[in-house]
């Protein structure tokens, strides 16, 4: 979230903040009814506390004079009362000001363009899409006529939006969760982590999702327990309530889990296939970084989960999305969007974003530059490395064959006992 006293200061900076970001909720008003609400109240309380110091005063000269002081001192009994019952009035202001602080998104990179969807900026393309001699299938055509992928059995199991992979293309997923951490691992120098699919409502606060998405996630009835809806939330939740050490920064850290979101687009959207499902695979990759190193840390992270596009040899474009089109939480993101032959369009396959102190002010993340320093908050940023499901779908409709064969790329034969095609040859 952002710094109370920030918002404070700087009501008029952040109502066009709002504005570029195509915000109409009325929540900085919401927010100036509720601090002067509170202020009255502590101005209130504060009248009464000198009233009741004076009374006291006098009390104390009407006692040393010997004097009856019985109706001072009730007065100043009615005056503590009233500051008493004030107290948790006070506290109830300041708990709804706090939830509607959590509400207000964070502020925008300057490097932002400033705009809705059609003002995001491409810095790149990588790849040329190929010329196919014939018309490329969709992934879901190549999966069903191999026998592969089963949209119709996994409605029977758990409704729409799920999907079942036999054979090949199950192998094919697990070859591509352990080649993606190998490359973060072994080559990019992250560390590997195996966090619990399961977290709790403070670890989802703590990065974003609630209370703002809470319509978005899937919650285990009767416990304080959520389906993961990325491994964003566990990972970044390791150092909730920490104060790291300096030294240690930046922290490199990457995870497999499957994923878990209710949200299912826009109606009528990719309502066929595996572009948004409910349940999904996906490699993470967190940093933790000082404030003056996320912004280069940002690059770093986009370019390492670009390299898992780039040996795979499937073309891809980076696009810098605008104020208007990127997440809640961040303050900078980067799309990576994969070439799809069988729809004839580029998707988004990875999303890479720097949250300045906007999570770690939530999740109260700190860290010390050196023993006995002050605490700061540190930076967080996080990438997918990618959607597993999606680099699938990419490796299906750019790797098929005229027959619906499918293509194994060189790079991920050796994860799938030397397999070089997938299907019907």
């Amino acid at each position: 979230m952002l710094d109370l006293k920030f918002v404070r200061d700087n009501l008029d900076l952040l109502e066009k903040m709002l504005a570029d970001r195509n915000d109409k909720s009325a929540i900085l008003e919401k927010f100036q009814d509720l601090d002067q609400k509170r202020r009255n109240l502590l101005r209130h309380i504060e009248d009464l506390k000198n009233k009741r110091n004076i009374a006291s005063d006098k009390v104390a000269v009407l006692k040393k004079s010997g004097a009856d002081a019985s109706e001072l001192i009730a007065e100043n009994r009615e005056l503590s009362q009233e500051i008493k019952r004030l107290d948790p009035e006070v506290a109830e202001v300041e708990e709804q000001e706090k939830q509607l602080l959590s509400s207000i998104p964070n502020m925008p990179d300057a490097s932002v363009p400033i705009g809705d969807e059609s003002c995001n900026l491409e810095i790149r393309r990588v790849g040329t899409p190929r010329e196919f001699g014939f018309t490329p299938k969709n992934h879901w055509e190549l999966g069903e006529d191999n026998g592969l992928m089963d949209f119709l059995r996994a409605s029977k199991i758990a409704g729409s939006r799920f999907v079942v992979l036999y054979g090949a293309l199950s192998k094919l997923t697990r070859a591509l969760i352990n080649f993606m951490l190998d490359l973060h691992c072994d080559v990019q120098g992250y560390r590997e982590v195996w966090p619990p699919a399961l977290i709790n409502s403070q670890s989802l606060y703590g990065t974003g999702q609630l209370p703002k998405f809470s319509q978005d996630g899937f919650k285990i009835e009767g416990f304080d327990l959520w389906l993961a809806p990325t491994a964003e939330v566990p990972l970044t939740n390791l150092y909730r309530d920490e104060i790291l050490n300096g030294e240690d920064l930046p922290i490199s850290i990457t995870a497999y889990t499957p994923c878990f979101r209710a949200e299912a687009g826009a109606a009528g959207r990719d309502t066929r296939g595996m572009i948004r499902m409910h349940q999904f695979d996906k490699v993470e990759l967190v940093k933790f970084t000082k404030p003056e190193d996320s912004a280069q840390a940002l690059e770093q992270l986009t370019l390492d989960a670009e390299e898992v596009l780039k040996q795979l040899k499937l073309p891809y474009r980076t696009v810098l999305l605008s104020t208007g089109d990127m997440g809640f939480t961040s303050a900078k993101t980067y799309d990576l969007e994969v070439w799809l032959p069988g729809a004839g369009v580029y998707r988004e396959i990875s999303s890479c974003s720097c949250f300045t102190d906007f999570q770690a002010r939530r999740a109260n993340i700190k860290f010390r530059r050196e023993k006995g320093g002050k605490p700061e908050f540190v930076h967080t940023l996080n990438g997918s490395g990618l959607a597993v499901g999606r680099t699938v779908v990419a490796l299906m409709e750019n790797y098929q064959n005229q027959d619906g064969s499918i293509e194994v790329p060189e790079i991920l034969r050796p994860y799938l006992g030397g397999l070089a095609v997938i299907g019907q040859r």
